[in-house]
């Protein structure tokens, strides 16, 4: 009887590939294992087993697995359940679910070396430049891998000189697969065994006495092992006897000390003892109640809370009871930012039973996580990360936790899986029959109306914490104020007459505006040339601390221009403002404070983020420029003014949610202000004071926000009335993007009629020398989505048959928003 397997190679492909196994390996291998199977012509993959059967594949002859690469699963059936439900649900494939899940170092592949051919009489004379000094390379090295050749040769693409090498027999490449993840090892010693007597211990002490140092060494050990009764590490040996690691390795040569290795994780809670979580005070002690009572009815609840209103503590309170339980927690957020101020927060309550999982930290640090997590480890109780988390093998969830819950970054927008961790987490948490609790101050509209619909248990909490005031929040027209000129830069005198007051109490000061970069167009007074990226179609952000041109869409940068490029005239003049300029403002007008920014610039590193925090956190800034970042949950005591410098921006783009998000943005932007005793002031500059977002705003209206919004989305069929999937065309030639868009559009109008809008360029129709054009399917409640899917697929399987059309990339996102 023969045996096969079905598996999931990190690649996308439609369905899975079948190969042949024995009948031991039949025995030994179970769903979720990884293999190590050959693919194609010589490539070699690392798959994920699906599942185990004994059908013979009718298209193609099933190749054998090359090796069993595990000894227990590594995935486990929620989680394979998990992606298929995310390779239906977000129209992509288990090979794009399995690389965007896995940690890159459990994903091998192989990597082509290149070695010298076993014939030795070559004539170099037929070598050209770049194929000597490979050939070169190779008399040093015994072999080279594909970036070791581009690096000898400075350039990209080389695989044209290494085919040419092949073809004069210099080389001859071959395919090998490594391991990525390396286990942290932690060098250890002890005293040898031989000296367990005290005699033969007395006798090591007398012979030492001609090598002081090595003595000391040995004295020191004694101690150490004396006071912590534990094993000793080499490096802390080597500090507290102050000898080098060289004397130490002299004693292990003499067999006097043992060495030995102990696996560690990379990542290490080193705190003290946990302190107990905070009493709650009534509103909380009330919501807490509701929520238990609303989980007996629903399985998700939306906890809508005003900032400030100390949501954080009633999580905390649910995951006591859960980890009570022996079940685990997973914490969502949608920033790494605002994790850099919870971990400390949870940590002070929960000790080392707190993981955390997201991309700043390092491959090897992830891989440790997952296998905590997979062997319901105490180090992995509770799992605090980015959206990313939602993949980790969970195998005894208790409770889903999604902070901040309508937030963008949620949502990953490429490559696929395109899917959204709100969603998705609460999907995962129905697998484990698990509750997930929804946490905000500014619910996304789909949540509130789930919520009203009674799909949601729904609890709210009105008063902030200690019944501190919500912040009083002042529109400034900026318009009027140019008309008397009162600016000071993009300063009004409003705005700087609160912040030398508050700066005068002792306070803190954030001012927010969503754009980094100095200033997102030059132009020149002359001619009205301002410099384009020649990429995209967006013209380049001045960046002053590099003195560059960057394109924020493609990375591409230039010099800054002392003269225009078309009329040759040096009289250029920036034009709107990003956060650098507001820094360097600020700088100027209060030269006594300090002033730090908060933007992708600066926290590119690992710890960016915290530094920054934990500065503002000390006091030592006193005024912070940043952009949505400082948005998101942060808690500072001490910040009494948060300043809005423009607000119109955000109001007029060009999107359905532009109203819904500027709303959400400008109000957790003032959650940040007077958190404690004194009450905030928020100032928001404007040119259009009446508007009604700016109104809701200003009064702290969810329901008015809510209500109007919900109007707008009926009137127009947008989400959440409609479900809506947005299919993506894109090509580097224009002509055939706008032939391949209008087919599509026309075969889908062909079954949905009227519910299709498109094809359109979108706001910025070309990025990366790519043209894109959108096209928008609308879905009303009573239409089925598997049935609507199904049709897009066919209309997309036909559209790729077409010969024409095989080179536009089509993307399909599904509730793109």
């Amino acid at each position: 009887m023969s045996f096969f397997i079905d598996v999931i190679i990190p690649i996308p492909l439609q369905k899975l590939f079948t190969y042949s196994i024995t009948f031991s390996e039949a025995d030994f291998l179970k769903r979720g294992m990884r293999v190590a199977v050959p693919f194609g012509k010589s490539k070699i993959y690392t798959g994920i087993v699906y599942n185990i059967h004994n059908d013979a594949p009718s298209a193609y002859e099933a190749k054998e697995i090359q090796q069993i690469l595990d000894e227990t699963p590594i995935v486990n059936d929620k989680q394979l359940q998990l992606w298929d439900w995310i390779s239906k649900y977000y129209m992509c494939t288990l090979g794009d679910v399995m690389r965007a899940a896995l940690p890159s170092a459990f994903i091998l592949e192989s990597e082509t070396v290149i070695s010298k051919s076993s014939l030795t009489n070559i004539d170099e004379s037929i070598l050209k430049d770049d194929e000597f000094l490979v050939y070169e390379a190779l008399h040093h090295q015994s072999n080279l891998k594909i970036h070791d050749v581009s690096n000898i040769l400075d350039k990209k693409n080389v695989l044209s000189v290494i085919k040419r090498l092949i073809e004069k027999e210099a080389i001859s490449v071959h395919e090998e697969v490594y391991e990525k993840y390396k286990p942290k090892l932690v060098r250890y010693v002890k005293l040898h065994a031989d000296y367990s007597s005290e005699d033969s211990l007395q006798n090591l002490l007398d012979d030492l006495t001609r090598a002081p140092k090595q003595r000391d060494a040995v004295m020191t050990l004694f101690s150490i092992s004396a006071q912590t009764k534990k094993p000793v590490k080499v490096s802390d040996l080597s500090k507290r006897s102050n000898t080098s690691t060289s004397i130490i390795k002299a004693l292990i040569d003499k067999c006097v000390l043992e060495e030995y290795y102990i696996q560690m994780d990379r990542v290490e809670y080193s705190g003290e003892d946990n302190e107990a979580s905070k009493q709650l005070n009534t509103y909380q002690e009330n919501a807490l109640s509701e929520l238990k009572d609303s989980f007996k009815n629903h399985n998700v609840s939306l906890l809508h809370g005003v900032t400030s209103s100390g949501k954080t503590e009633i999580y905390v309170k649910l995951i006591e009871e859960v980890l009570n339980e022996g079940r685990q927690v997973l914490y969502l957020l949608p920033e790494i930012a605002l994790t850099a101020q919870l971990i400390t927060r949870l940590q002070n309550y929960f000790g080392e039973q707190v993981a955390i999982f997201h991309s700043k930290y390092s491959v090897h640090e992830r891989v440790e996580v997952w296998n905590n997590v997979l062997h319901n480890s105490a180090k992995a109780k509770i799992v605090l990360g980015a959206r990313s988390s939602i993949f980790l093998p969970f195998n005894n969830l208790g409770l889903t936790i999604i902070d901040e819950e309508h937030e963008q970054s949620f949502k990953q927008f490429d490559p696929a899986p395109r899917y959204h961790a709100r969603d998705t987490a609460i999907v995962l948490a129905n697998m484990h029959q698990a509750r997930t609790l929804l946490g905000s101050a500014t619910p996304s509209l789909e949540s509130y109306f789930n919520a009203k619909q009674n799909k949601y248990g729904l609890v709210e909490i009105t008063k902030r914490f200690n019944n501190v005031l919500m912040p009083d929040i002042e529109l400034v027209d900026i318009k009027d104020k140019l008309k008397k000129k009162r600016m000071k830069g993009h300063f009004s005198d409003r705005l700087i007459e609160e912040m030398i007051e508050t700066l005068k109490d002792g306070f803190q000061i954030i001012l927010f505006q969503n754009r980094r970069g100095f200033s997102p167009i030059v132009e020149c007074n002359i001619c009205g040339h301002s410099p384009q990226c020649p990429n995209c179609d967006v013209s380049l952000t001045y960046h002053q601390y590099r003195n560059q041109l960057r394109c924020h869409y493609c990375g591409y940068n230039s010099t800054m221009i002392q003269d225009c490029i078309a009329c040759g005239s040096q009289d250029l003049d920036n034009k709107g403002f990003g956060t650098e300029q507001i820094e360097e403002e600020v700088k100027l007008l209060f030269p006594d404070s300090k002033v730090a920014r908060m933007d992708l610039d600066t926290t590119r590193g690992k710890y960016g983020y915290e530094k920054i925090i934990n500065a503002l956190e000390q006091q030592e800034i006193d005024i912070l420029v940043g952009t949505q970042m400082l948005t998101k949950g942060l808690d500072f005591r001490n910040v009494k003014l948060v300043g809005i410098m423009n607000a119109d921006n955000m109001l007029n783009f060009p999107d359905f949610r532009a109203h819904e998000r500027s709303f959400q943005l400008m109000l957790q932007v003032s959650g940040r202000a007077g958190r404690t005793e004194e009450r905030g002031k928020v100032l928001i500059q404007t040119y259009n004071p009446h508007h009604n977002i700016l109104q809701q705003v200003s009064t702290n209206n969810y329901i008015d926000m809510f209500n109007e919004q919900m109007n707008d989305r009926n009137n127009f069929k947008y989400p959440p009335v409609y479900k809506q999937i947005k299919i993506t065309l894109k090509h580097k030639e224009y002509n055939k993007v706008e032939t391949a868009s209008n087919w599509y559009a026309k075969s889908l109008r062909q079954v949905f009629k009227e519910n299709i809008l498109g094809p359109e360029s979108p706001p910025i129709a070309r990025i990366r020398n790519q043209f894109h054009k959108n096209i928008l399917v609308k879905i009303p409640k009573e239409q089925s989505l598997a049935k609507t899917k199904e049709a897009i697929i066919k209309i997309n399987n036909s559209f790729f048959s077409v010969k024409d059309f095989r080179s536009v990339k089509v993307i399909l996102n599904v509730d793109n928003f």
